[in-house]
């Protein structure tokens, strides 16, 4: 990472950044492999980062976080994810999809109860919007709230939940309203120690593997009106919104994996040898660096960009749409363009677990998917800048 003319960097934003990478190099870096190949949640790490500020970088001092801006988030999310995308994951939905929502939507109440933990990384947050048949079409989603006095009934069944396992608090998006489509989606902050909560069967992913990812099922769960997130029927507007911020942030992370991929080329193209020479000598495997090297720079050109575009709109209250799903479909293809080619170029040993990169190969296939996949990602795009739809 490098200071630029068009975003350079205050010395807060410098401090944020070494720290990230401090931690990242000396705490996660060591227990990212073991981490991956068991699966278990990294809750003391998880935990130390909490502590750090990296778990609300936005959210205000107040409320739990560090107080600070989007770019300071993006360039520690980018540091912690070149160490392991599974920590950057687990703090790009704290910060994104939980925090951000609730503060952006939240009551004061609301704030002060579920933020702050959450935040402080004293607990874990999660966002629960995908079901079984209902994915990039979230509209159809089939989970449901009903009223009863001062309480809504929830029943369903959430999958892909990001931290399920060992969420504390998930923000669950179900229909109150099966007569007016996505205008009858309401959103609600559940606490997964209540009755009805059932944590499903955990995924056996292929990448990721360490933010641990589960099914949630609600049956006849209670939740009190006052945890309703926002207005009934607004559920949907605030998924988009969320969304949009959770999309800077998996765009981060992806930046992060496409530098260590990079990193890992250019160090083994240095020193591996064959027919006589290095061979980051040899013409076919420079200019795989070379493409590397620029497809991240642009990358990271969209992902600040984004972060900027969301920094303004604090003010402005403009929607930064565009400017996220721009910087999240390049930086997610991004991010698979250099850990295939990293591979590549380690031949073999690319394909053993004795380096990391065949790590970030499967790692880096997931950011084409969630917070929207390429597809979507696309459709947004085209839809925003032609006007049809």
């Amino acid at each position: 990472m490098s200071d630029t003319a068009l975003f350079p960097l205050t010395d807060e934003h410098k401090m944020i950044l070494d720290a990230a990478r401090d931690f990242a190099q000396n705490e996660i870096e060591p227990i990212s492999a073991e981490f991956d190949e068991s699966g278990k949640f990294p809750s003391i790490t998880i935990k130390k980062m909490g502590e750090m500020g990296f778990m609300g970088i936005e959210v205000p001092e107040d409320y739990g976080g560090a107080g600070m801006d989007t770019l300071a988030y993006v360039l520690a999310l980018e540091e912690i994810s070149k160490a392991d995308a599974s920590h950057g994951t687990i703090m790009s939905v704290n910060n994104s999809l939980f925090c951000h929502g609730i503060l952006k939507f939240g009551t004061e109440d609301q704030k002060k109860r579920f933020i702050f933990p959450v935040a402080s990384g004293e607990k874990v947050g999660a966002y629960s919007l995908t079901e079984p048949m209902s994915g990039s079409d979230a509209a159809t989603m089939r989970s449901s709230a009903v009223r009863d006095g001062d309480d809504y009934i929830i029943n369903g069944r959430k999958s892909w939940v990001t931290g399920g396992p060992v969420a504390d608090y998930v923000v669950v998006y179900v229909v109150t309203d099966p007569d007016k489509g996505a205008k009858g989606i309401t959103a609600f902050i559940t606490d997964a120690n209540q009755a009805g909560f059932v944590r499903g069967k955990k995924e056996p992913k292929l990448g990721i593997r360490a933010s641990a990812t589960s099914e949630i099922v609600y049956e006849d769960y209670r939740c009190s009106a006052e945890n309703m997130l926002g207005k009934e029927g607004d559920g949907f507007k605030i998924a988009m919104t969320v969304l949009d911020v959770g999309r800077i942030g998996i765009a981060s992370q992806a930046l992060g994996i496409a530098e260590a991929s990079y990193s890992a080329a250019l160090s083994y193209a240095r020193e591996r040898e064959s027919f006589g020479k290095k061979i980051g000598q040899f013409q076919g495997i420079s200019f795989k660096l070379a493409d590397m090297k620029t497809r991240i720079e642009a990358a990271r050109l969209l992902v600040y960009n984004a972060a900027m575009a969301k920094e303004r709109s604090k003010t402005t209250n403009e929607r930064f749409t565009l400017a996220a799903s721009m910087a999240k479909l390049y930086a997610s293809e991004t991010a698979m363009f250099c850990a295939h080619a990293s591979v590549q170029i380690h031949g073999g040993m690319g394909y053993s677990k004795e380096y990391p990169v065949e790590r970030y190969f499967r790692d880096a296939k997931i950011t084409e998917i969630y917070e929207g996949t390429s597809e979507i990602q696309r459709l947004v795009i085209s839809r925003l800048e032609t006007g049809l739809r």
